[in-house]
């Protein structure tokens, strides 16, 4: 423990969180400019929702088989033949759960293509059979190919963090933002029903996602190749693996699903509102909170292998108050400045400003649960750690629960905005289960330090609220033109605000923003930049 009163494991988790997370925030930045584009090209009209529609349908489908089970599974299988077996038992592993898993998305690939319309019907009940259903069907039919090319670069990733290549893997879903924004401008105009061209977009980044890891593959004789062996004991220990967790992701998934289908009911754009909505919230969540949750798992696990439960206390208690000192500040802003910060991203041309307040709408009551979101991801691995996998499930579940009832409930009042709330307190809900159950298991769980960071974080974050409605350009954002006043005004703004929350924190000499400038003054000096 340093002068900071931190310990070496807390310093583990913020470095690798720092670096997770610098090379998220590339990857958000292109997805932002994909969302602008595709904004200002469709706006939130039919077209923009039946894309969304069509387009989750294989992304639930990428997340519950590629990128959350199936990486899950398939990691430490390899790892262990690798590390037992050496590199042609590895090599052969890798083939033969290539051919499997091959097999397998093409079965599913092509069923969905040819149950396109049940599946939209089923999803998006509320779209009737006319020229949006239809539409939606044919780009569901072009798109779902995604799925295979999604899931076999997902492989591919996996092969390489084996490997300890992360930062190709985690840099390739720029290739999907460029690919979708190259074709809004150069297939799109060549459509007599433009949104197809965007649907191209999608396969095609897909595809350059899983081929730009195959020149590192190559380079260390780990290339995939066609080798039927189901029965490979490894493949068949990926698919025991596999089942219990597509379980627990699938109850995740039915929440997207259920405001799918319920959000299909409501008004024109609703769709597509809550589409750019999460996505605003997906920037600090993914940056910070993902970037936390995937750096303390390491940490919390060896704490776990040893036994030591005071160590995963600290460091547990330590990821929370990191993730309040971001996500209450970021919460409180995208709050205070949501149309601002709406109207400069995504209005102009097809996206006009009565989008700009549904979309709003959508981010104010999205913001509401941003710290639940972030909180409940850290705490779940905190007992992945434990290797407990059953409470998580049992928490998500609730959450489901707590989602379906709110949504049906909200959803009259308040329209889209009610299912973005009805997310936002079935996390919270989900999170209240996590923490109750991990006091239970380790005593405590250091909640009398978070108390006492909190009180600092809200004083701060509410002043800081105050000086971003105050500089926030008042009734500016209801008017056409003026752009670059605009940006000046929300760029100066967010300067303000971010400077009034550090100096305030500053003056109380809050621990977490102490640790954090020791960091960056440590990692200044070891570089050679500052005074000797």
């Amino acid at each position: 423990m340093d002068a900071t009163g931190y310990t070496s494991n807390q310093k583990k988790v913020t470095k690798a969180a720092a670096t997770f997370g610098g090379i998220t925030f590339i990857s958000r930045v292109f997805g932002f400019v994909r969302d602008m584009v595709i904004a200002r090209a469709f706006g939130a009209e039919m077209m923009a929702d039946a894309f969304f529609v069509a387009f989750r349908i294989p992304s639930l489908l990428r997340e519950l088989f590629a990128e959350g089970a199936m990486s899950a599974a398939f990691i430490p299988v390899l790892s262990k033949e690798l590390h037992d077996r050496g590199h042609e038992s590895a090599l052969r592993l890798i083939r033969a759960t290539f051919t499997t898993l091959l097999i397998i998305l093409i079965c599913i690939v092509s069923a969905g293509v040819a149950l396109a319309p049940f599946i939209v019907k089923l999803i998006a009940p509320g779209f009737s059979a006319g020229s949006k259903f239809y539409l939606t069907v044919n780009l569901t039919r072009i798109m779902f190919p995604y799925l295979l090319f999604i899931s076999l670069a997902a492989l591919t990733m996996g092969i390489l963090n084996t490997l300890g290549i992360f930062s190709i893997p985690a840099m390739s879903p720029i290739m999907l933002s460029i690919c979708m924004i190259g074709s809004v401008y150069f297939l799109v105009p060549r459509f007599s029903t433009p949104i197809y061209g965007l649907a191209i977009g999608v396969i095609t980044g897909g595809f350059l996602q899983f081929f730009i890891q195959i020149p590192p593959l190559w380079k260390r004789k780990m290339m995939p190749a066609l080798r039927f062996e189901p029965s490979h004991p490894g493949v068949r220990q990926i698919g025991k693996l596999m089942l219990p967790m597509m379980f627990g992701l699938s109850v995740t998934q039915l929440n997207i699903f259920v405001n799918t289908i319920l959000s299909s009911f409501l008004k024109e754009g609703s769709i597509s509102y809550l589409y750019y909505g999460i996505r605003l919230i997906h920037f600090p969540l993914g940056i910070f909170g993902v970037a936390v949750a995937t750096a303390v798992l390491p940490t919390l696990s060896m704490c776990a292998a040893k036994k030591d439960y005071q160590g995963i206390r600290e460091t547990y208690s330590f990821a929370i108050r990191l993730i309040l000192f971001i996500t209450l500040p970021a919460m409180t802003g995208l709050i205070v400045l949501r149309v601002p910060i709406v109207h400069v991203l995504f209005q102009g041309r097809a996206f006009d400003y009565t989008a700009t307040l549904g979309t709003a709408e959508a981010l104010l009551f999205y913001s509401v649960g941003l710290w639940a979101f972030a909180a409940t991801r850290v705490t779940a691995q905190t007992f992945y750690s434990l290797q407990d996998t059953k409470t998580p499930v049992k928490a998500t579940t609730i959450g489901v629960v707590i989602n379906i009832i709110m949504s049906i409930i909200l959803m009259g009042p308040l329209q889209h905005g009610g299912l973005a709330l009805a997310t936002s307190l079935a996390a919270m809900g989900n999170l209240a289960f996590l923490i109750w159950n991990l006091r239970r298991r380790l005593g405590h769980i250091g909640l009398r330090e978070i108390v006492h960071s909190l009180k600092t974080i809200v004083f701060a974050t509410v002043c800081m609220g105050f000086v971003a409605w105050w500089t926030s350009g008042g009734n500016i954002w209801g008017t056409e033109g003026h752009i670059y006043v605009k940006i000046i005004i929300l760029a100066v703004s967010i300067g303000m605000s971010i400077i009034t929350y550090g100096a305030l924190l500053y003056i109380w000499k809050s621990q977490e923003l102490l640790f954090l400038l020791r960091m960056i003054s440590e990692k200044y000096h070891r570089s050679g930049v500052g005074p000797r």
